[in-house]
């Protein structure tokens, strides 16, 4: 194991709005001490990374959070739970919280992460968006588990696989077409396949949930290799954690 740091300068911190109770953390694959091809920063323990190496990681990572965070074991669903009963590796593809210093989590190296809060600073949530995910309604899922009003909601958007990279066959296309001819715009032909746009589509579902502000949602996994890990490009790789917490 080779003994790495990981500081401040890792993270992305979300540039949004957010009432000042409302902390959230992006990690990008930067510190740590994971090998190739996991280095250096994994966080998922499924990925045949060194179980060692994971554990250091999370370790690292838990001096910048208030509480350990509450980790799920995605299956690419809209099962959404509330954080602060969460058991261990739970299935589900969302959390959140009302509660203080409960830290909401989410995996990804492709998948869009999403984050909500309220503008009152008293409700967040994280949810796990890839293409599954979102046309099966994970988003509005989880808005609903809130319990909010509308619009009082707004999100981040974290990185994700970008529209130029994230290539699809015509059954993904049509899933979302047959639920709303609008998501046709999020699809533009590439060969025999479809390029497919995951951040149109979580704006437009967001938008429909009464969530007109929306931010992030401009960058690409696929092809900064230097900063994300991405299923996609390189197959066996690390996770990203995606945290919202209340303060």
């Amino acid at each position: 194991m080779v003994k790495k740091t990981l500081n401040k300068a890792d993270f992305i911190i979300p540039n949004w709005p957010a009432p000042p109770s409302v902390k959230a953390i992006q990690t990008t694959r930067n510190g740590g001490v994971s090998l190739n091809p996991f280095d250096s920063l994994n966080l998922a323990e499924h990925v045949q990374d060194n179980a060692l190496c994971v554990l250091e990681n999370r370790k690292m990572l838990r001096k910048y959070l208030p509480s350990e965070p509450k980790w799920l074991n995605q299956v690419h669903g809209i099962n959404v739970i509330d954080a602060a009963e969460i058991t261990y590796n739970q299935d589900a593809d969302a959390s959140f919280t009302k509660k203080k210093n409960v830290v909401c989590v989410i995996m990804t190296a492709d998948c869009l992460p999403v984050l909500l809060c309220n503008k009152q600073g008293t409700a967040v949530a994280s949810i796990h968006a890839g293409w599954r995910g979102l046309c099966n309604g994970v988003i509005e899922e989880t808005i609903k588990s809130m319990k909010l009003k509308q619009g009082d909601l707004m999100a981040w958007l974290g990185p994700a696989i970008g529209s130029n990279a994230f290539e699809v066959g015509s059954e993904v296309r049509s899933a979302f077409i047959l639920q709303d001819a609008q998501f046709e715009q999020a699809f533009k032909v590439s060969g025999d396949k479809w390029l497919c746009d995951l951040y149109l589509i979580a704006k437009t579902r967001l938008r429909k949930q009464g969530v007109p502000e929306i931010y992030g949602g401009d960058d690409c996994t696929y092809s900064n290799e230097s900063e994300y890990f991405s299923y996609r490009r390189d197959g066996i790789t690390g996770r990203m954690a995606t945290m919202i917490w209340l303060e």
